[in-house]
């Protein structure tokens, strides 16, 4: 058992593989926590926890009259609100009375096999041999708030999950204003705050700053987890680099608006909180009734950041990701938005589908324009037929003419949204957002449909559900194209507009799992204007998104390597472009544009009939590398082996687990003139194994001369060697060169 109980001392200690985390009940009831972090097996910590008797800090009745007990000083597991620990609260509570309190006691806890699940919110999942939960019971004794802190333990994983489930055991409603996830205080330590910020086209920038006293608040108030801010987040020391330091991950599984909060206050004490956005955000709980909050997944190691995403990339695949191509294969396709965007027909699109499979291409996408009357995004969201003025003879029989030529087909669908020139806002004016008294804000020449009614998701289930039982549609790409405004929801009271944010997320993951559910083998790619919604909300039901809009390879460098703290290659969608890109105007080799998408779940984003006889061989190359190193490239080790930006070019690896094999990928930012030569020290191989060079570039000069003065070139290498010594690349010229090196043990 991963989780113990010590009755003298009244501690419930969690060991992981390598990590512990403790908690304890005090003699007045309340719930402290002692510690998280490197294993500590059998030690009870309480000792790392001292009260004092601090100026201006309030003490609980149960105290009295001992002024050291202070809820202001005291790390807590889960915070009360409104009775005097002034630092970040982890809720909001308003009464029957009018009263903004509670004051939660420990009640009890319960240890079993298997981890905790939801019946409405998406989490990860593991059965009685991977995972336990710890759920421990606390209640406020005057209004009868009961909050059940829920712990799922994945011990091999070195992985936490935390939630809460409250119940109101009174007889009168209580709202709650606030409900995040968890909370955790760290009372010591020096910590740096790591988030991931950016803007559309731009998603998941790195950036690292000391933490101050202040509150650092990383949020989105925009109801997705938003191109602006990521909901993860890291906690390290101050030295901590990608091999070494300690590091806390915090990430949450939810799609909606959130907030991760991060005090340090003035002992010296830092405390994290996260969950939903309290913004526009008021639940009311009658009497009996739950509200469950989504889960937040924590790891912690003292081994540095990659250690933590190793973690993190594990865990993914394995408990949050499932299905069909959970683990299975995926299809190298090819989508024609940058192709055509509105302005195709049904010649073209099959035009493009027999170069496609000339090439080796294994699916064509049909994305935005397809339906209704749909010749630009002024119109047609929301009427999911086919227009047949573009597509003769309707879809089904385009799927069909597809499927001939050996392809593949999938469709692109933006379900929560409606255009107001549409038979749908025509006939269901009421569905969309929109505040009473009020024209709502358009973005993109479009409207929010009210995804909290349940009629509304009927509707779009059952336009799918058509779709996927007339035509052999094996793959669905889930767009979602603005940020919310004006939610309003014409069928809730006025007392229950704040339950409609969280109830709209709610009503997008009930029609994914329908879907999902009823087509197990579909492939649902999300989307939200790009990298909007990359999260492991979404991740429940899509094992890949597409990362961002931008396609541009040197761009897509910082939104891969921003992506990659938390997120695994297999989760990021990832497509060669045409060059000149269509959203910077660069250029870049054809090679270097099948480096950077390789590092995901690679695909084509152009039209292959502009491609000239040869670009047309180096696809053919591309797609065999890509298939010859997908389990590697898919499910190895991931490394980061340059800071983004620090060099004239960027640098990573996968490596088998089994360290038997490894790719290593350069991409040359910077030329230079009379360069220094580049050396890279690879990691997380053998010392002792030999390992094989292979060159992998495809279309590229070879990376291995012909020629080399005075010596003979090398092609073999101990893994002590490379990782110590590194490999030194030739100089090479042009425009961002790209080098892909495959290193195989032989002995």
């Amino acid at each position: 058992m991963s989780i113990q109980y010590q009755k003298e001392s009244r501690t419930i200690t969690i060991d992981t593989l390598h990590t512990t985390y403790q908690l304890r009940v005090d003699p007045h009831g309340f719930l402290q926590h002692l510690y998280y972090g490197k294993k500590i097996q059998g030690q009870d910590m309480s000792y790392l926890y001292q009260d004092y008797d601090r100026a201006c800090a309030g003490n609980p009745d149960e105290a009295y009259p001992s002024r050291r007990i202070s809820f202001n000083t005291m790390p807590q597991e889960y915070t009360g609100y409104g009775v005097g620990d002034f630092r970040i609260s982890s809720l909001a509570v308003q009464n029957a009375d009018g009263s903004y309190g509670a004051d939660f006691r420990y009640v009890s806890h319960s240890i079993a096999r298997g981890k905790y699940s939801f019946q409405s919110l998406p989490a990860s999942y593991g059965d009685e041999s991977e995972a336990e939960t710890l759920s421990v019971f606390l209640e406020d004794p005057v209004t009868k708030l009961s909050a059940e802190l829920l712990f799922g333990v994945f011990e091999k994983k070195d992985i936490i999950t935390r939630a809460v489930r409250f119940r109101n055991g009174a007889k009168s409603n209580i709202i709650l204003n606030k409900a995040l996830s968890m909370s955790l205080d760290i009372p010591y330590g020096r910590w740096d705050l790591i988030h991931f910020h950016g803007k559309h086209t731009l998603e998941r920038q790195v950036e690292r700053e000391r933490l101050t006293h202040l509150v650092k608040t990383v949020q989105s108030t925009r109801n997705t987890s938003s191109h602006q801010e990521n909901p993860f987040v890291v906690l390290c020391g101050r030295r901590a680099d990608e091999d070494h330091g300690d590091c806390y991950g915090f990430m949450l599984v939810y799609s909606g608006g959130f907030r991760a909060d991060v005090e340090l206050d003035q002992f010296e004490s830092v405390r994290i909180a996260m969950g939903i956005h309290d913004d526009q955000f008021a639940w009311t709980l009658q009497p009996g009734e739950e509200f469950e909050t989504p889960e937040v997944i924590m790891t912690f190691t003292d081994r540095g950041l990659t250690s933590m995403s190793h973690c993190y990339h594990r865990f993914i695949r394995h408990h949050v990701c499932r299905g069909k191509y959970q683990f299975a294969r995926r299809p190298v396709l090819i989508n024609n938005w940058e192709a055509t965007y509105f302005g195709f027909t049904s010649e073209k699109l099959l035009e493009i589908a027999d170069e496609a499979a000339k090439m080796g291409i294994e699916m064509l996408v049909l994305d935005d324009g397809w339906f209704g009357k749909r010749d630009s995004d002024d119109s047609g969201l929301g009427d999911w037929f086919a227009n047949e003025n573009k597509i003769k003879g309707g879809l089904k029989s385009l799927v069909e003419q597809v499927n001939a030529k050996g392809l593949r087909f999938g469709i692109w669908m933006e379900p929560e949204m409606v255009n107001e020139d549409s038979d749908l806002y025509r006939h269901h004016p009421d569905w969309a957002f929109a505040m009473p008294g009020r024209v709502p804000t358009r973005s993109r020449n479009q409207l929010v449909l009210d995804m909290s009614r349940r009629e509304v998701v009927d509707y779009l289930y059952e336009r799918i559900e058509k779709l996927f039982n007339e035509c052999n549609i094996e793959y669905l790409k889930w767009d979602m194209n603005r940020s919310i405004s004006d939610a309003y929801s014409a069928v809730l009271p006025a007392g229950r507009q704040g339950e409609v944010l969280h109830r709209y997320v709610l009503g997008i993951y009930d029609l994914m799992n329908r879907v999902t559910t009823n087509f197990p083998n579909v492939l649902l790619e999300g989307c939200a204007g790009g990298g909007s919604r990359f999260d492991a909300g979404i991740m429940c039901y899509s094992p890949q998104i597409w990362c961002s809009d931008d396609t541009d390879p040197i761009k897509r460098l910082s939104i891969q390597y921003g992506s990659s703290f938390g997120y695994p290659v297999s989760t990021v969608g990832a497509h060669v472009s045409a060059s000149p890109n269509h959203q910077t105007g660069r250029k870049t080799p054809f090679h270097t544009r099948a480096v950077v998408a390789m590092s995901g779940t690679f695909g084509y984003e152009l039209d292959p009939s502009k491609l000239t006889d040869e670009e047309k061989e180096e696809v053919r190359e591309q797609i065999g590398i890509f298939r010859k190193h997908y389990d590697l490239i898919q499910g190895g080790l991931y490394y980061r082996l340059t800071n983004i930006g620090e060099e004239a070019y960027e640098a990573w690896q996968f490596t088998a687990e089994d360290r038997s094999e490894t790719l290593l990928n350069l991409v040359i930012t910077d030329i230079q003139p009379n360069a220094a030569l580049i050396n890279i020290r690879l990691k997380g191989l053998d010392p002792d194994a030999v390992y094989e060079l292979t060159d992998e570039s495809a279309g590229h000069q070879c990376v291995i001369p012909s020629e080399i003065p005075y010596r003979e070139w090398r092609k073999t290498f101990s893994g002590a060697m490379l990782m110590n010594a590194g490999y030194t690349f030739p100089l090479v010229t042009g425009d961002y060169p790209a080098f892909q090196l495959y290193f195989r043990r032989i002995s």
